[in-house]
């Protein structure tokens, strides 16, 4: 018996359609296969940071209105801070045992405030897009002068009582000459090859650079010789737990101040209702699943 005509076989374009999204798929997944295990072979051959965590010492009352920029400690129980947003940026000097504010000194509302360092009696204050910055008399808040810098934008700011260290957002860690502002070094600062980017504001503390970094919940521990990240410290808890307890309209974590007398550390954030001495510790468990996550932002587009 003779066979019938052959059927053509028609393509389904909804096959078509599913095995493409499929092949693309596999391609991303066989990317980002591909980018884990190189971050776990950058890590592996790399010294490993260490994990840090921490327990609170004491709770003070901080300015739930203060959208916190920079923060330092003075002595005598003495804070100074920076505050940002448009038209309500300042500078102010605060009581560390009540959070009263005892001497503020507002921004022009054009202006965006940033970060804080205190160097030889001088308040240095930067502004946000603007490539410029502000001294003020420590005691009186009043501004002695203005200067320009060379970091794209202006972020944090600390000193180790002879230069100044600075971030613009990026993971660049800048050294600057503070008499002519220059930048005398930096170092991109990396985490299994992966640049922590949005480092926000700065403290010197006991001959690291200690960094926020923008939308988490960590602290970079940073070499200033070299740039090397030398561990996380993780602050989650503090945030979860003043949403815990009603804290809905807090914004990130955002300030690190050292009372390098009494080697206290102190943080806060942005909108927060209270600031805390904490003690850092090392994590028992050291291993880094999980951190690149925790401490390494995506990218946002503001």
């Amino acid at each position: 018996m003779a066979n019938g005509p052959k059927k053509t076989q028609r393509s389904d374009p909804v096959r078509v359609v599913l095995g493409a999204l499929i092949f693309s798929l596999l391609v991303c997944l066989g990317n980002s296969w591909n980018s884990w295990l190189e971050f776990a072979q950058n890590l592996e051959n790399s010294e490993l940071p260490g994990i840090y965590t921490f327990a609170v010492v004491s709770e003070y009352p901080h300015d739930r209105e203060a959208f916190t920029q920079g923060l330092l400690y003075a002595g005598n129980g003495t804070l100074y801070e920076s505050t940002g947003l448009y038209g309500r940026s300042s500078v102010r000097r605060v009581a560390l045992q009540t959070g009263k504010v005892e001497a503020q000194h507002n921004l022009d509302s054009s202006l965006f405030g940033e970060g804080l360092t205190l160097l030889d009696e001088r308040l240095y204050q930067l502004t946000w897009k603007e490539t410029f910055g502000f001294i003020y008399d420590k005691h009186t808040l009043s501004e002695l002068s203005k200067f320009n810098h060379q970091m794209t934008d202006g972020w944090g700011l600390a000193t180790d009582g002879k230069i100044l260290f600075g971030s613009d957002g990026t993971s660049t860690l800048y050294q600057m000459d503070p008499q002519t502002m220059k930048v005398i070094k930096k170092h991109t600062i990396r985490y299994g090859g992966v640049e922590v980017i949005y480092l926000n504001e700065l403290e010197y503390v006991n001959g690291e650079v200690w960094a926020n970094v923008w939308q988490t919940d960590c602290i970079a521990r940073i070499s200033p010789a070299d740039g090397t990240l030398i561990g996380w410290i993780i602050l989650s808890s503090l945030r979860e737990g003043l949403i815990a307890a009603g804290e809905k309209d807090i914004d990130v974590l955002n300030g690190i101040a050292w009372d390098a007398q009494g080697n206290r550390i102190f943080v806060t954030g942005k909108w927060w209702p209270k600031l805390y001495e904490i003690k850092v510790y090392a994590r028992d468990d050291q291993s880094h699943q999980g951190i690149e996550q925790l401490c390494i932002p995506n990218r946002v587009n503001f």
